[in-house]
């Protein structure tokens, strides 16, 4: 009988590094840190329509292109800002999606105000601790929940775009509002709580 070396890891990630050690170090790992959870909103509406690692090759630029994702610093682009990054090679270069960056960035900036964080706002859809998934196969994750889809409509009554269901649901993947990883995988336990 042979041991293997090699973890068992979520179907998903395949054989690239940089989806790897995304998917090792920081899917479905709960964040609560606000500038954090505004990157993810950004990146997972930019993602729309794309597949995710082309995203994540894009990461380092889009931190660098949205003020390390500051919503303060983010509300103040203008249009001279929005042409620049229209220009940017680095991101995703659809005038929607960095539009809606900036408006999210408002309406971020007003569930802080009013939630006292946005970390505060988000946890609250699963009362404040991750859901625990048992999939057997990555066939059976969904693409959409109901808490899912009450986050989208609750984020777009507060003003966000690009926060359809299925934008919502991967978000909550990825900052562990939900752990998705599949029984099989090491990361699945590790993120039992």
């Amino acid at each position: 009988m042979t041991t293997s070396t090699h973890p068992t890891r979520c179907a998903w990630t395949g054989a690239d590094q940089l989806y790897r050690d995304y998917h090792d170090l920081e899917w479905g790992v709960p964040v609560h840190d606000d500038r954090l959870l505004f990157e993810f909103l950004t990146l997972e509406g930019a993602q729309a329509g794309l597949s995710w690692i082309t995203v994540l090759r894009k990461r380092e630029s889009y931190r660098a292109a949205f003020s390390g994702f500051d919503p303060e610093l983010v509300a103040r682009f203008d249009e001279q800002k929005v042409a620049e990054l229209l220009a940017n090679p680095g991101i995703v270069r659809n005038r929607l999606k960095i539009a809606s960056t900036i408006s999210n960035a408002h309406a971020f900036l007003q569930v802080q105000e009013q939630f006292g964080s946005f970390d505060a706002y988000l946890w609250r859809f699963v009362d404040g601790r991750p859901i625990q998934n048992s999939w057997r196969s990555i066939k059976e994750v969904p693409a959409s929940t109901p808490v899912s889809d009450s986050l989208s409509r609750d984020l777009k009554k507060h003003g966000f775009r690009f926060v359809g269901s299925t934008i919502c649901y991967a978000m909550m993947q990825a900052v562990g509002m939900v752990n998705d990883h599949t029984v099989d995988c090491f990361r699945w336990q590790e993120l039992q709580q």
